[in-house]
């Protein structure tokens, strides 16, 4: 499994809530409340397959800042993504 791959599965949690959470607040904060009880499933599984591609475009840049941190420390140290 690549590092990209476990990164994307670590932060899929917190993206996935953020994204639940935008859409929740979408649907009961305006005139589409009236019909949360219809929209709610349909928030929590499009959360679920949105957040997915979130993740995986937000791994990069997780771990280019991890090496960059690395490099800070040790500028001598050869790191390889």
């Amino acid at each position: 499994m690549s590092n990209r791959m476990r990164i994307a599965i670590l932060i899929y949690a917190m993206v996935q809530a953020v994204v639940f959470g935008a859409g929740a607040v979408l649907v009961l904060a305006t005139p589409l409340a009236q019909t949360a009880m219809a929209l709610m499933p349909w928030v929590v599984g499009l959360s679920l397959l949105i957040s997915a591609p979130i993740a995986w475009l937000l791994a990069p840049l997780a771990q280019a800042r991890h090496a960059r941190d690395l490099n800070a420390r040790d500028p001598t140290r050869s790191f390889e993504m």
